[in-house]
């Protein structure tokens, strides 16, 4: 479904150049549950954001489907990350003026065709039907980090890209988010998880580790 060839990112800074992926080459195959381990810093974020195309590689590729998403016009690559992608962030990002089912449904609305029903079974599945009216400030962490989850689930994306989805939580919330987690992806959801929690990493279907601006399979 999504490959990289040879992969590569820097950015210029006061030192000279400074290079924070060098050459990663990976696939993420339909149906699977992908996570990438690595330190603060290790370029896993960026990793991320060029995979969802929020960013630009300075060389290598990112093929969707056969297609380099970096050959794309501003257009196409807007569908490909409204469309194709759906985020998880550590922080959330919910709007803060929004109930529980307009922060879900919002995706749907910025592309014209808002899916009320769809947000509506979401907000269920992830176990907040009777918190729907409630704006973000009213929940806890995790069922904010719910909320984000449905919300990214909303346009039907082929994969789901999560950015430490659990590390602001504590140990208990935790669970019971990477549990959500891997219900959607035995129902079929694709998804790449950017983590610090090894025994979270461990229930994926592969896990690499990015080191030094490399990316090496675990297992």
């Amino acid at each position: 479904m999504l490959k990289t060839t040879d992969l590569r990112k820097s950015f210029k800074g006061p030192q000279g150049k400074l290079d924070i992926l060098r050459g990663v080459n990976f696939e993420i195959k339909k149906g699977s549950s992908v996570f990438v381990l690595g330190r603060s810093g290790s370029g896993k974020s960026t990793l991320l954001h060029l995979l969802g195309g929020l960013d630009h590689p300075t060389g290598g590729t990112i093929e969707y489907e056969g297609k380099n998403i970096a050959s794309l016009a501003e257009r196409e690559l807007a569908d490909y990350r409204n469309k194709k992608v759906g985020f998880v962030f550590q922080f959330y990002h919910l709007l803060p003026e929004l109930t529980v089912q307009e922060n879900v449904e919002l995706p749907s609305r910025i592309l014209g065709k808002r899916n009320r029903k769809r947000a509506e079974d979401l907000v269920k599945k992830v176990g907040l039907w009777e918190r729907r009216k409630h704006l973000p400030s009213e929940l806890s962490g995790g069922e904010q980090q719910r909320v984000a989850i449905a919300r990214a689930l909303i346009n039907g994306p082929e994969i789901v890209l999560c950015d430490e989805p659990t590390g602001n939580l504590d140990e208990e919330t935790a669970v019971s988010v990477q549990e959500l987690i891997f219900e959607f992806n035995r129902e079929g959801q694709t998804f790449c998880i950017v983590t610090h929690d090894e025994d979270f990493a461990r229930k994926g279907t592969q896990v690499f580790r990015l080191h030094e601006g490399v990316l090496g399979l675990i297992w």
